[in-house]
């Protein structure tokens, strides 16, 4: 203890008494506010939420993935029901499990095996945008949704299905109420967990109660569905039927442990998936040229009778730097997901308590000048060398840091990949012309949460002249 009386904390901007720093900050966008302390003290920067110690750091969870690889004790995570979900959960023996499942299913060399898959609801996704361009959003939500039912369950979702509504409905709640900031008011004053549901203010309860109905239909309906193909000898392979092959069916705890590993594959991967492509296809409005070039591309390498496959990527390197650039350009997931030193430590000469909270700011390190000069424009060329190739620079802080890094990365690398070299394939993204005959010009708006989306804008999805057989 001598050592911490010596080491000052890192810089921040000075607390109020009882409220702390979070005055001032966005709770709709509070990264906006982390990124502008950290051009004023530094890459770490020491905050004090309601009693909660909070780091915005860049190096340490990388560097020193040992010590920052557990997970903040935040009590909303239980009160909505996500205490199962292995991305929120404490580091240990059984974040261990499920990981290892996670990586028996979607490890780089495992994710092949999706490919076909991937491709075929690709495939579909066209379809639906020729039908109906003007429902794009619900048709890229439904192949995000689609895809990693598939390789999770081997379920085929259908036409506004009705399972994939209620997830979808539990998502969206869970984006909005699972944010640290709100977290860290119910630390500070636990009693306010003890209050009932009508209390004025309590809103969070009421929502609470319904978000845990609907994570139990969430996690147990498909997963019967699985069990029930599998007792019938018609299960085919997939995340859930390959896992339960692998232990004793007397091992309960096993099952459970891959019921939930499923159910936290559908939560990430469908809301990710889905928020980067409609990030993709307002970057294809806004930024024509780039479009212009993919197709020029597209069209040198494929021609007009066929698709892009995957076999194609190595000769389409601008389409990964376009999905990169996607990626970086407005990180679905401003704040990442927050880590919690596990014991204390020095970096740079500034103490870290144990159990700190820190907040790895995605945002402000995409918008870094002088890494990505220019940061609003959506470049691509960022990521290519002087001969055209990719650099090295894979903007990896997008699937997180360490240990916790997204294991499921390769897999939704190839969902995005196939679906945006084909709709840029099939597809030109325009401003939509209002009744004047001109473009109609808009501002982007975007949703609030621990993760964020595009709010909807005006474009127009008109098909490319083309002889591609779908």
């Amino acid at each position: 203890m001598e050592k911490r009386k010596v080491l000052p904390l890192p810089p921040g901007p000075r607390p109020m008494p009882i409220i702390g720093n979070i005055r001032g900050i966005d709770i709709n966008a509070p990264w906006l506010g982390y990124t502008e302390w950290g051009k004023q003290y530094g890459d770490i920067v020491y905050s004090h939420l309601f009693g909660q110690h909070i780091k915005v750091a860049i190096e340490l969870l990388e560097k020193r993935s040992y010590n920052y690889s557990d997970r903040p004790d935040l009590p909303t995570n239980v009160l909505l029901g996500f205490g199962f979900n292995t991305i929120l959960m404490k580091y240990g023996a059984r974040w261990r499990y499920q990981r290892r499942i996670f990586h028996q299913a979607f490890r780089a060399e495992a994710s092949l095996n999706y490919r076909p898959m991937q491709q075929r609801k690709a495939q579909q996704l066209i379809r639906n945008m020729l039908d109906t361009p003007e429902k794009f959003v619900s048709h890229v939500r439904a192949f995000s949704s689609s895809v990693i039912m598939s390789a999770s369950y081997d379920y085929d979702t259908k036409h506004d299905d009705p399972l994939v509504a209620l997830i979808g409905m539990s998502l969206e709640l869970a984006v909005q109420e699972l944010k640290p900031e709100i977290a860290a008011v119910f630390i500070a004053f636990p009693i306010l967990l003890r209050l009932p549901a009508w209390f004025p203010g309590m809103s969070i309860k009421r929502k609470a109660i319904q978000s845990r109905e609907w994570v139990r239909e969430w996690m147990n309906d498909p997963f019967q569905y699985v069990l029930k193909r599998t007792a019938e000898g018609t299960a085919q392979s997939c995340m859930v039927s390959n896992a339960l092959r692998r232990i004793d069916r007397k091992d309960t705890y096993g099952e459970i442990t891959i019921k939930e590993c499923a159910a936290t594959a559908f939560g990430a991967a469908s809301e990710t998936t889905d928020s980067v492509l409609q990030v993709f296809i307002l970057a294809m409005v806004l930024f024509p040229e780039i479009q212009a070039k993919a197709h020029t591309l597209i069209d040198s390498v494929v021609g007009a009778s066929r698709l892009p496959t995957f076999e194609d990527r190595s000769s389409l390197q601008y389409i990964d730097a376009i999905l990169r650039e996607t990626l970086r350009w407005h990180p679905i997931l401003p704040l990442s997901v927050t880590h919690a030193s596990v014991d204390s430590d020095v970096y740079e000469g500034y103490y870290i308590p144990k159990g700190a909270i820190i907040m790895p700011n995605v945002w402000a390190m995409s918008q870094n000048e002088q890494k990505y000069p220019n940061p609003s424009q959506f470049s691509p060329e960022r990521f290519l060398n002087a001969d055209g190739n990719l650099n090295d620079d894979t903007v990896n802080m997008a699937f997180g840091f360490g240990r916790r890094i997204c294991v499921g990365r390769h897999f939704a690398d190839a969902s995005v990949w196939i679906a945006m070299s084909g709709l840029l394939a099939m597809f030109t993204f325009s401003k939509r012309i209002g009744a004047d005959g001109e473009a109609i010009e808009f501002e982007p708006q975007w949703s609030s949460g621990i993760a964020t989306h595009p709010l909807p804008f005006p474009c127009s999805i008109t098909p490319r002249v083309r002889k591609a057989d779908i």
